[in-house]
């Protein structure tokens, strides 16, 4: 995933597999192992929390045209 504002890496990515006992088994052996200095976290996605859109027509610094 990247950063929309930088087109830098957010730190993360997703995958699909087809097959739920084989994602497991991947989960299971990848999660918590090094890769290039960095310890993977993984797990299975989880639903965007709901947040309150901001209303109105807001100008943030660094921002204005």
């Amino acid at each position: 995933m990247m950063d929309r504002m930088t087109g830098k890496s957010r730190g993360f990515a997703f995958v699909t597999m087809n097959d739920n006992a084989e994602a497991g088994v991947a989960m299971t052996a990848l999660n918590g192992k090094e890769v290039a200095g960095r310890t993977l976290t993984v797990n299975e996605a989880r639903a965007r929390e709901e947040r309150p859109r901001p209303s109105g027509n807001r100008q943030y610094a660094g921002f204005r045209r």
